[in-house]
């Protein structure tokens, strides 16, 4: 979305050749790389924000690494861009300018994990997947959930605030991170937030550095707050003749003061598309949500998966499966999670975007996304975690020709969300994609601030720039 036909200037290969040089001493050689294979891997994320390769690319595996990595590119003048996985969907980890990529996939230990103080200290290359695995094991509970997670870190959890479909009962990547360890961009490290559950003691720099899409630092550490996990889990699908429906039922089902733990919609467009991967829907389905609840007690769960069910059919659901063990569970959410690489299959290209509207005009925006994409002759994909009003937006198209259509898709879906009194990410972040477009919910003023923000932890503006905030004009 953003536009990177005016492309930023890269450095000058003369400073990344003394960065290059300074780096050496403090890495071994497998921990610097230039080759034109890695280059390119690490050019590109999983957004459609663009290729822009780094000129170099390394990967520190302590804290000390990290730091004097970012010492170096500050003397040199040199940016440099913290990644990881390289999952992202809004550009956030791309090097704009080129520079150092600084990669912290190396750095994957689980420290510890306590199940007396209900925590858990890890290292942010850290598959998010591998750790809910390990808490579970000793009857704990780690709740985000991106969609990604089995191959998503949690450095990048941490950098995106990334949430997921449980995010509905349980939040976001910030309402477990309780400490970090920080590396400032001038590569001084501090240790913010505390080891314990409760704790105000001085400004809340744990919350401003969770979403700061690696442009105020990068974690190096990360103390997590967990919960018991929970005994039981249901999962049904309730299936619909229409999207409309659907998202009528999700709000119904939230105002009768039902709390899944996942609401999860399926629309027509995203139905086609997984329909027959190893799952087959009921004919004349025309969407769906997959529904979750969780507790303690089966009989409970029972009668709220009921209540809910009944309440679904009043909205027009034609019938709701109910998942009899954990296999028939993990069909459905196979089903879930397989959506977006599906859509691949419709069209050549995609775009995805995560908007979040308030849950009661869940039904007008998807209503007025497919009108907007009849209008211009896209196909409009809406799915996604509608019980938290958080939907990802799909535009489906053939190829370049279609480009400028596609954008003007976005720049209208986006003004549509802010209209109705929602923002233009719940956890993609804004990045590179969405820079030029946080004007549309944030004043002048606000916007200021926040770039005086990242001038005082940044003065030399060479952490991930570029990213976040409307370029300023020249």
């Amino acid at each position: 979305m953003s536009d990177v036909s005016a492309r930023p200037v890269r450095v000058e290969p003369e400073r990344v050749e003394r960065v290059c040089e300074a780096l050496s001493r403090v890495l071994s050689a497998g921990q610097l790389k230039r080759d034109e294979a890695t280059l390119a891997a690490y050019a590109r994320d999983e957004s459609d924000s663009g290729v822009f390769p780094p000129d170099l690319v390394v990967f520190p595996e302590d804290t000390a690494q990290v730091s004097a990595i970012f010492k170096a590119c500050v003397a040199h003048g040199v940016p440099y861009t913290p990644c990881g996985a390289r999952t992202g969907k809004s550009g956030g980890s791309l090097p704009l300018c080129g520079g150092v990529a600084v990669s912290l996939e190396r750095m994957n230990r689980i420290r510890s994990i306590s199940v007396e103080d209900l925590t858990a200290v890890v290292e942010p290359g850290v598959v998010t997947g591998d750790l809910m695995k390990a808490v579970e094991a000793v009857g704990l509970f780690y709740p985000p959930d991106p969609n990604s997670w089995e191959s998503c870190t949690l450095g990048g959890n941490v950098a995106e605030n990334a949430g997921g479909p449980r995010a509905l009962k349980y939040g976001v990547t910030r309402d477990y991170v309780i400490g970090l360890e920080w590396v400032l961009p001038d590569g001084e490290v501090v240790k913010v937030g505390r080891r314990t559950i409760k704790g105000v003691a001085g400004y809340d720099l744990v919350g401003l550095f969770v979403g700061s899409e690696g442009t105020l630092g990068v974690a190096t550490e990360i103390t997590l707050q967990l919960i018991p996990l929970p005994r039981k889990v249901l999962t049904a699908l309730v299936v619909f003749p229409s999207v409309l429906d659907a998202a009528r039922a999700v709000s119904a089902v939230l105002a009768a003061g039902l709390l899944p733990r996942c609401l999860e919609l399926i629309d027509d467009v995203a139905l086609r598309a997984v329909d027959g991967r190893g799952f087959q829907f009921p004919p004349g389905a025309g969407a769906a949500v997959i529904a979750e609840v969780d507790g303690h007690g089966a009989e409970g769960l029972f009668e709220e998966l009921s209540r809910l069910g009944d309440i679904c059919a009043q909205q027009g659901a034609s019938q709701t499966l109910v998942a009899q063990d954990d296999s028939q569970r993990e069909k459905l959410w196979a089903v879930r999670r397989v959506i977006s690489p599906a859509l691949r299959a419709l069209k050549p290209r995609k775009v995805s975007e995560d908007i979040v509207v308030p849950r009661s005009r869940i039904p007008e925006v998807i209503e007025r996304l497919k009108a907007m994409g009849e209008e211009l002759g896209l196909t409009v994909a809406t799915y996604g975690h509608a019980g938290d009003g958080n939907l990802h937006a799909n535009i489906l198209y053939e190829g370049p020709h279609q480009r400028p259509l596609v954008d003007e898709a976005l720049r209208r879906m986006l003004v549509m969300t802010v209209e109705l009194g929602g923002t233009i990410t719940g956890e993609h972040g804004v990045g590179l994609a969405k820079r030029e477009f946080l004007a549309l919910e944030q004043q002048p003023a606000l916007l200021e601030l926040q770039r005086r923000l990242k001038a005082f932890f940044d003065p030399s503006g060479l952490l991930n720039p570029e990213k976040i905030f409307p370029v300023l004009k020249r």
